[in-house]
C-alpha cells in the first residue's frame, strides 16, 4: 500500500485547511486510515483515523471539534478537514494506514503504512 498525502501549508490562526491522504495498491490490507503529527522537539503523537468498515472515527482530544476527518470510498481517500487552526497544531502531518485493533488505533504500532509528511504551519 503506497499513502500519499498532500495538502499542507501555512495558516494563520483560526484558519482551516484540509489535507488528503490517497491509499493505492493492496487496499484491501487495510481498514483503517488516520493522521499523525510531529512538532519539532516533541514525540509523533495521534490525531485522528476513520475506520473503513464502520465509519468509526477517533479523535484526540487536542483536536475534537475542530478537526473531522472523512472518506472519499471511491477513491480510496482520507481527508482531514482542519478548523480553528492553532499554533500548537503546527508539525508534520503524517497519513498512516493500516488494521489497528481498539487498544493501538491511537498508537503508531497498529499501523503498517505510512505517508511522506505535509507540513502544516499556524501562524500566530
Amino acid at each position: 500500500v503506497q499513502l500519499q498525502a498532500s495538502g499542507g501549508g501555512l495558516v494563520q490562526a483560526g484558519g482551516s485547511l484540509r489535507l488528503s491522504c490517497a491509499a493505492t495498491g493492496n487496499v484491501f490490507s487495510i481498514n483503517a486510515m488516520g493522521w499523525f503529527r510531529q512538532a519539532p522537539g516533541k514525540e509523533r503523537e495521534f490525531v485522528s483515523t476513520f475506520r473503513w468498515a464502520t465509519g468509526t472515527t477517533y479523535y484526540a482530544d487536542s483536536v475534537k471539534g475542530r478537526f473531522t476527518i472523512s472518506r472519499d470510498h471511491a477513491k480510496n481517500t482520507v481527508y482531514l478537514q482542519m478548523n480553528g487552526l492553532k499554533p500548537e497544531d503546527t508539525a508534520i502531518y503524517y497519513c498512516a494506514g493500516g488494521r489497528p485493533i481498539t487498544s493501538t488505533v491511537r498508537g503508531g504500532e497498529g499501523y503498517g503504512y505510512w505517508g511522506q509528511g505535509t507540513l502544516v504551519t499556524v501562524s500566530s
